[in-house]
């Protein structure tokens, strides 16, 4: 146990507070830890919407580099930023037991522009929740919000928006959440959100033994259904894109729901499955399979091209 485990973080608050609680959870089992923060491009870059960045990765970019020049041993994310395919020579490590799901509209006390025949004006600087939102609500506006979650709280708090989209995971984790919010439970969230991962240097035994024991297998099981239905729709981070894979105790079956968004949200594609459990392994490939065949690889050709320009 002498060996001290460097674990490399964003230096935001809530990459901070996630870095600091598998920090704790190693320490509990007698490994000794050392905090590593590092800015990420995408948190240093705000005036630029994601997709225009080349998106895949940008969060987890500079840990990525870190580690392989061995500056770190472990770097843990937001799974939701980590691209479907790590660098060579870095691993999934362990998946922790997953939070909350759910997408939420923080408001200003008002709501009634919460209308599909009203205008509205809500911000995002994700492709899914815009898709989403303008597919519920076609007459409103979304414009780009970026930044970690403090600078995006003050950014809505000094403009006139009615209001902005926020992950629930991270509010709650940092006890930031306001009063005035409403949870979007027919939202369907990006693949993994909600659940944070530890990556390790694969050749790194020590440190791959330790994290291993931090790992929630149902988290590790449903994340890698939605990542899988992601990586088959070959979205990267950009395409409006939503999954959500539940495990059912009661009767050992496993619910999925997937979405595919245009960009303006008029062209939706949907897909729903209930299986045994036997069968999680390839369940996202074939859900994405089904969207793909029904209309769904011309509109991930379309939204390349788009998203190109």
């Amino acid at each position: 146990m002498s060996k001290i485990i460097r674990i490399g973080t964003r230096d935001s608050e809530l990459a901070m507070w996630q870095a600091k609680t598998v920090e704790q959870s190693l320490q509990k089992l007698g490994f000794k830890t050392q905090l590593v923060p590092v800015k990420s491009t995408g948190d240093l870059v705000l005036d630029k919407p994601l997709y225009e960045m080349g998106i895949t990765g940008i969060f987890t970019k500079t840990l990525d580099v870190a580690m392989i020049n061995k500056e770190i041993d472990i770097a843990v994310h937001s799974m939701k930023d980590v691209p479907t395919a790590l660098p060579e020579g870095i691993v999934q490590g362990a998946v922790l037991k997953r939070a909350n799901t759910v997408d939420i509209l923080l408001h200003k006390g008002d709501t009634s522009f919460m209308s599909e025949d009203l205008e509205g004006v809500v911000a995002t600087g994700s492709l899914r929740r815009k898709a989403q939102w303008l597919n519920r609500f076609p007459k409103h506006t979304t414009v780009d919000l970026r930044g970690n979650v403090n600078t995006r709280m003050e950014k809505l708090e000094n403009s006139d928006w009615n209001g902005a989209i926020f992950a629930s995971a991270g509010l709650d984790r940092i006890k930031k959440k306001p009063k005035n919010f409403i949870n979007l439970d027919w939202m369907i969230p990006a693949p993994a959100q909600g659940a944070m991962v530890v990556v390790v240097n694969a050749d790194d035994n020590f440190a791959l033994d330790a994290v291993a024991q931090l790992n929630d297998y149902e988290t590790e099981m449903t994340t890698h259904i939605e990542r899988q239905f992601l990586r088959t729709l070959e979205g990267g981070c950009t395409a409006p894109i939503g999954a959500l894979a539940t495990y059912n105790d009661h009767d050992d079956t496993i619910n999925f729901k997937g979405v595919l968004f245009s960009l303006d949200g008029k062209q939706k594609f949907e897909v729903n499955k209930v299986v045994d459990i036997a069968e999680w392994k390839k369940l996202g490939f074939f859900a994405a399979k089904e969207i793909l065949e029904n209309g769904g690889s011309e509109l991930m050709v379309a939204l390349r091209e788009q998203l190109k320009k």
